[in-house]
């Protein structure tokens, strides 16, 4: 959703998903990462090619502003020292599961106070041009088009993304995307325990969460 607050005024559908597919290719096969420049000269002609490329640009600059932010380093250090002990038990690294709480809390937000619309969103994945997106992804030349479009379409059908309007559902995509690293099996009181420590956290700790999306926005191209 974050990525999607950048993209969120594009003409275009496919700049939408430019803005998320470098994270979708890395959901349908984690050694899909592509550096950009390298394929461009490459890519099809025409307007919806140009906007998922620039969506796709957009995302690593906002990616790149994100992670050396001093609002990152902040809240995902204090986000650890509030989840370390609850799940000391699992062999998940604290300082992992705070990244990736940090940006889950930060959908959360937007959604929470209606400054983003899931529903849009899914409009604009459902719309995509998709022969324009086939030839695109041919460019790459490693990427099994039938393999991305099952995750894609499941991806779209599932509208998980309405789930992050509460904090209880947070846990459950976090352990999940864990054990793409770990192998291990969280029970209830992992869920539970990890659910009200990030809602305390977003209700007390993040009330500055607009900050970083004015900064981004201040230091985009």
């Amino acid at each position: 959703m974050s990525h999607y607050y950048f993209e969120r005024y594009a003409a275009y559908s496919e700049q939408v998903l430019g803005g998320l597919l470098p994270d979708l290719l890395k959901n349908v096969d984690k050694t899909y990462s592509f550096p950009l420049h390298k394929f461009q000269s490459s890519f099809p002609l025409g307007p919806k090619s140009e906007s998922l490329t620039e969506g796709w640009r957009r995302h690593l600059e906002v990616d790149k502003l994100f992670h050396s932010s001093d609002f990152f380093y902040h809240h995902t250090h204090e986000i650890r020292k509030v989840i370390e002990k609850g799940i000391e038990d699992l062999p998940i690294r604290a300082s992992f599961l705070a990244h990736i709480s940090l940006e889950l809390l930060l959908d959360h937000k937007l959604i929470a106070n209606n400054l983003l619309s899931v529903g849009r969103l899914y409009e604009h994945l459902e719309h995509v041009d998709r022969n324009q997106l086939t030839n695109y992804l041919k460019s790459f030349e490693s990427i099994d088009i039938e393999r991305f479009f099952n995750f894609y379409d499941k991806f779209v059908a599932s509208k998980y993304i309405f789930d992050y309007a509460k904090v209880d559902n947070i846990p459950h995509a976090l352990f999940n995307i864990c054990k793409r690293v770990w192998n291990f099996t969280p029970k209830t009181h992992h869920f539970e325990v990890l659910a009200q420590q990030l809602d305390n956290y977003q209700r007390e700790q993040l009330r500055d969460y607009a900050d970083i999306y004015a900064y981004i926005m201040q230091q985009l191209d």
